[in-house]
């Protein structure tokens, strides 16, 4: 291939690669009212976000056993191992709840109580939603379907009665016993000589 035709080519080149990137421009400057639509095709993919769960859920009906004057231990079995306990504040425990989740705010909860000498003080912190709630707020949207009935019903339970009471156990004979299996194993050490 000659200079004149390799210097044309790279001609052509820098020219269609300089039409190329002034379209990525003007694409994105019709596409910037677009944002958070639909229709922008920069919102088609997205990288998938993995479910970030850290520290204690601490539900509503958790803080309400919470009276002052409880010990430490009993404080530790309502609303279990503190996240953080620190050796410079020995008389303070904090428990905080994040989750993170694709298409959703996060959520952070946070309660702290307080001790003095080895029993409960006060707790301060955000105001803690039910278990119920809770749970409400984890929906995936996902339609699961029909949730199964999980308790047989009276007439249930007395048909299985029936059903096993009819059923005939019989006795299973004695087996008969069986001898160690026969079988001839090397000796361990050398015979002597």
């Amino acid at each position: 291939m000659s200079a004149k035709n390799r210097h044309g080519i790279q001609a052509t080149l820098t020219v269609l690669a300089c039409v190329v990137l002034s379209a990525c421009g003007s694409m994105k400057s019709m596409t910037s009212g677009l944002g958070d639509s639909k229709i922008n095709p920069v919102n088609w993919i997205t990288p998938y976000k993995i479910e970030i769960v850290q520290g204690n859920f601490v539900s509503r009906e958790q803080v309400e056993l919470l009276k002052p004057g409880m010990p430490r231990v009993q404080v530790r079995d309502v609303l279990g191992t503190p996240l953080l306990a620190s050796v410079f504040h020995a008389d303070r425990w904090d428990y905080v709840f994040t989750l993170k989740r694709q298409n959703t705010e996060p959520q952070a909860l946070k309660l702290t109580v307080f001790f003095k000498n080895d029993v409960l003080e006060r707790f301060e912190g955000d105001a803690m939603p039910s278990e119920t709630e809770f749970v409400s707020r984890l929906d995936s949207r996902r339609k699961l379907g029909k949730v199964p009935v999980l308790e047989l019903s009276e007439e249930q339970l007395q048909a299985a009665e029936k059903k096993r009471a009819t059923s005939s156990v019989v006795p299973a004979a004695p087996a008969t016993p069986v001898g160690p299996p026969s079988a001839s194993y090397p000796p361990l050490e050398s015979p002597a000589r």
